[in-house]
């Protein structure tokens, strides 16, 4: 299986968001997940609200039942919403935590560039 397979098949398991409907979701108690790296987040700031998580711990921060798990974001029932740069990355991660049982997992479509480019608040990290 190449990773365009897989990430066709990761997709296909998603009700993947437009950044519009992540701002509304953001709203309503949605959970956006912020996967970029520092580089990234330095140089073109951050989507206010957003909680950053290093994409290699992902997994163990949001399994409900990992010992390393964070109790607040580790919720199956939550509508937690990925996003990496372009909408690559999150896509395959969204998958994996459904594997995990976050049903509701799912990704941006564009990642934070799409968000930027519909004009979407973006402020500055903080140092």
């Amino acid at each position: 299986m190449g990773i365009e397979r897989l990430l066709k098949e990761s997709r296909r398991k998603l009700e993947r968001l437009t950044p519009q409907q992540v701002e509304r979701a953001l709203g309503e108690g949605g959970l956006l997940i912020d996967i970029r790296s520092d580089n990234q987040r330095a140089s073109d700031g951050i989507v206010p609200g957003a909680v950053f998580i290093q994409r290699n711990v992902l997994e163990w921060r949001l399994d409900p039942s990992s010992p390393w798990g964070d109790p607040a974001l580790a919720r199956a029932d939550s509508l937690v919403i990925v996003m990496c740069d372009e909408g690559y990355q999150s896509s395959l991660a969204a998958a994996t935590l459904q594997e995990l049982g976050l049903s509701r997992a799912t990704d941006m479509v564009g990642g934070f560039q799409a968000w930027r480019a519909a004009s979407l608040p973006v402020e500055p990290i903080e140092s």
